[in-house]
């Protein structure tokens, strides 16, 4: 068996060795480094008002395609401002890596962005700021509205070269994890 699969793979060594170095089109960047992303967990607290910290996590260990990910909802009151932050780890590794952390560090080069189903619901202002003083999305303030449902769609981007200024431009780089957490705002 090993003789067999030797030869493959030596040609395909070969074969990817020609395509990264025959391009030179200097005009394309070389794609971004994807980070591994299987969990995405909200915190979130509510300011000037008794009330539990609120979590929701999505997770999906073996990425798409695979098993269906787990996810909670966010259960919000209405009214009521929320600081956030947003946790990202990589379980498939252990001990699991924080994310997160290399975010921030990268902060120029990413920016994560949320878009509500409805603006009624709930609105959300990233905080955090990289060294160029654009938004990164770990920390956050939501500010939810009247009671009803909807969706809170999440999504880092890795935009190496290409982040603009605030409020960003979600169209550009590559996605390295996208997410939809279900929202019910209630009295």
């Amino acid at each position: 068996m090993k003789k067999f699969l030797r030869p493959y793979l030596a040609f395909l060594l070969m074969g990817s060795l020609l395509t990264t170095t025959s391009c030179g089109d200097d005009d394309n960047p070389t794609p971004a480094d994807n980070e591994e992303i299987t969990t995405v967990k909200f915190t979130m607290e509510p300011q000037g008002k008794e009330g539990n910290i609120v979590t929701a996590t999505y997770k999906d260990l073996d990425g798409p395609g695979g098993t269906a990910p787990t996810k909670e909802t966010l259960l919000l009151k209405a009214n009521t401002t929320y600081t956030t932050e947003l946790t990202l780890l990589n379980e498939n590794e252990t001990p699991a890596v924080e994310v997160h952390d290399e975010i921030l560090a990268e902060g120029a080069d990413h920016q994560i962005f949320f878009t509500p189903s409805s603006a009624n619901l709930l609105t959300v202002t990233v905080t955090d700021k990289d060294s160029q003083n654009r938004p990164i999305g770990l920390a956050s303030t939501i500010v939810t509205g009247a009671a009803g449902t909807g969706k809170l769609k999440v999504v880092l981007k890795h935009q190496k070269g290409t982040k603009a200024a605030a409020p960003g431009d979600a169209t550009k780089g590559e996605t390295d994890v996208e997410v939809e957490f279900d929202v019910i705002v209630q009295n």
